[in-house]
């Protein structure tokens, strides 16, 4: 048996509120801070692979050592607050738009294509807001000491050791599928064009460099991952920290990191520019 008429209008009325709801400007102004804290998380992640890159000491370059940079400074518990509360916002925004964005589709495949796309991005700042709020609460957590369990776990069978080769396949697929956005200047495509016709080159010049050098960020932590599979050590799968580092002790690694940690940090700029033209 089918749901009845009431039912159906029951649930018709349920989801016209939902996008009534999603679009209110109080709910995007709050969605929007998810981008600012995405762009602080960048920068800090930046300027620390700068320091590895120049050898100077500090905190690990990635999610977890940038949080705690956040707690220790002035203010950072109620920055922490108020970005984790954003990014749950933004993931809830970024939920309503693939379910909504789906049910315009015509076709089940254009449907399914518009879900993952818009889910993929949901599920990395629901994750990155808890990390956030987790360091708000007065937590911690080690980033690439969590991605070393894993990979330790994944790497004691051989199927394992097969889905640790297939995920590393996958982040690095990201990574560059990061960098094509970059360099064919696909991000423009997600910022409202019909109220700013004119985006500026800062604008341009950010998103080009920052996707490409956080796709190459990406693809350096696959390929450790993929690495750690091959020799079954997943002590050599330590996240983006651990790549970053192994990346400073390879001929002319230094350089690269320079670029990606200065990449990195003009990706944080384009987040926080992103937050205003976004299209919501």
């Amino acid at each position: 048996m089918g749901p009845s008429s009431d039912e159906h209008d029951g649930a018709e009325a349920v989801e016209e509120a939902a996008e009534t709801a999603v679009e209110q400007p109080g709910f995007h102004v709050v969605a929007r801070g998810g981008f600012l804290m995405s762009g602080i998380v960048h920068v800090l992640i930046g300027w620390i692979a700068l320091h590895i890159a120049l050898g100077i000491p500090g905190s690990s370059a990635d999610r977890s050592g940038a949080m705690a940079m956040i707690a220790q400074a002035p203010g950072g518990q109620v920055l922490l607050w108020a970005g984790g509360t954003a990014m749950i916002a933004l993931a809830l925004w970024l939920v309503l738009r693939a379910w909504f964005g789906a049910r315009r589709r015509t076709t089940k495949t254009a449907a399914a294509g518009e879900a993952a796309r818009w889910l993929g991005k949901a599920v990395a700042y629901a994750a990155l807001s808890v990390t956030v709020l987790r360091f708000a609460a007065g937590g911690s957590s080690s980033t690439s000491s969590q991605t070393e369990s894993l990979t330790a776990g994944l790497l004691g069978t051989g199927t394992g050791r097969a889905l640790a080769l297939l995920l590393a396949a996958v982040v690095i697929g990201i990574g560059i599928g990061y960098a094509v956005i970059g360099l064919t200047r696909r991000f423009l495509n997600q910022l409202d064009r019909s109220k700013h016709p004119s985006i500026g080159i800062v604008l341009r010049a950010t998103g080009i460099v920052g996707y490409t050098a956080k796709g190459l960020a990406l693809v350096a932590v696959g390929a450790l991952l993929g690495w750690a599979g091959l020799s079954s050590d997943p002590q050599k799968s330590t996240g983006l920290d651990g790549a970053l580092h192994t990346m400073a002790g390879l001929p002319a690694g230094k350089v690269m990191l320079l670029v990606i940690g200065g990449g990195l940090i003009i990706f944080g700029v384009y987040c926080f520019l992103r937050s205003r033209y976004q299209d919501m």
